[in-house]
């Protein structure tokens, strides 16, 4: 059985940092292709906030502008994103998922204050 933990959201100011962790268990992140993706308040749609490949070729939203970075540790079978000078405007829940398949956490609320 799939489980993807994500965790490491929180309340900060505008311009600091999180974060964020997603623990996987039934599957190795090292065989997949790994994504974060958000959703914002009042929003229906997941946006792409990064993904990594099985090589480690990372791909980021326009909107994330070199702020933040996807990296994995395959020995803890954990996926991270570093968020650095967050604005008001990332405020959402992030999601981790195994990219082009149905296997996706339940999600960390981030909210940044301005």
């Amino acid at each position: 059985q799939v489980r993807l933990v994500e965790s490491g959201g929180g309340l900060v100011q505008s311009g600091e940092s999180l974060r964020l962790s997603c623990v996987a268990s039934g599957v190795g992140i090292k065989d997949y292709a790994m994504a974060w993706y958000r959703q914002s308040p009042g929003t229906q749609r997941r946006f792409l906030v990064a993904a990594v490949t099985t090589d480690d070729t990372t791909t980021y939203g326009d909107f994330v502008e070199g702020r933040f970075t996807i990296s994995r540790d395959n020995s803890r079978n954990t996926l991270y994103l570093q968020l650095n000078s967050l604005k008001p405007e990332d405020t959402a829940v992030y999601y981790c998922a195994v990219r082009y398949s149905n296997f996706w956490g339940e999600g960390t609320q981030v909210t940044v204050s301005s």
